[in-house]
């Protein structure tokens, strides 16, 4: 969406999306990190995860603790090469937005809202990379949307372990939601698609934009609400993965009406 909306050259946005791919693998990774060892104690509660490597003692405490931090030290020198703007967002990405996400099941209901905060606030971090500092209406518009789709998809995700999480006081939204929740979710990603269709015209985005990465949107989140079988581990499980699928087809759109927008500058220049 930022190198749509600053035309910036092929080149430059493979560069940036290598750099950024990266980073979010390493910060992905360390998240993860952070989590088990945070949940460790819980974790061994709870049927899907007490077999986990820090549960068991297959990897040492110690060693866990050393992995985050050389991840830790690998973003920051990839935060080096971004421009000052983007650094400041990065570092509060990684701290406290993902530092404090373990700590929000003990805290509130809505641990997927501050996970929806951290896990897509490289959209901040990236946009104002390419910016120059700059945020605009259309970028926030997308980012609170993707905080939604968020919440869909972990909640799907949590309803894995819905019981278990309820005996040993774990708190999530796939526990407030109740009996609502296919139709709370279901608003949720209305207003993901709304965010998402709005970002698209104030940034004046083109029939790719709309068909695939809007279209393709809408068409996986229906199938994954209304043939969501709530009470079954493996399809949660599933339809929670599929949302990896669902971003590959967003992004697409995205490339797509790039390459379409940017082919027409180089035949008019």
């Amino acid at each position: 969406m930022a190198a749509y909306d600053y035309n910036i050259n092929p080149k430059n946005l493979a560069t940036q999306t290598v750099m950024f791919a990266i980073g979010s693998t390493l910060l992905h990774s360390a998240a993860c990190i952070i989590n088990d060892i945070c949940d460790r104690d819980i974790d061994g509660q709870i049927d899907r995860t007490k077999n986990r490597p820090l549960v068991v003692g297959t990897i040492p405490l110690r060693g866990a603790w050393m992995l985050l931090a050389g991840m830790t030290i690998s973003m920051l020198y990839l935060l080096s090469f971004a421009n000052t703007t983007a650094k400041y967002y990065g570092i509060l990405g990684i701290f406290p937005l993902h530092a404090f996400y373990p700590l929000m099941k003990r805290w509130t209901y809505w641990p997927q809202a501050w996970l929806g905060l951290a896990m897509n606030w490289g959209i901040i971090v990236a946009y104002t990379n390419v910016s120059g500092g700059h945020l605009s209406a259309h970028v926030i518009a997308f980012f609170i949307g993707t905080i939604c789709w968020t919440i869909v998809y972990d909640t799907i995700y949590g309803c894995q372990d819905k019981e278990n999480d309820i005996k040993v006081g774990v708190k999530s939204t796939s526990i407030l939601f109740g009996d609502r929740v296919r139709e709370i979710l279901a608003v949720f990603a209305l207003v993901f698609m709304a965010c998402m269709i709005y970002a698209g015209l104030r940034n004046g985005h083109g029939s790719y934009f709309f068909l695939v990465s809007c279209g393709g949107a809408a068409l996986h989140l229906a199938w994954q609400i209304l043939t969501w079988r709530i009470h079954d581990r493996d399809d949660c499980g599933d339809k929670f993965k599929s949302n990896g699928n669902m971003g590959y087809i967003i992004w697409a759109g995205l490339l797509l009406d790039y390459w379409k927008k940017w082919g027409h500058i180089s035949a008019t220049s």
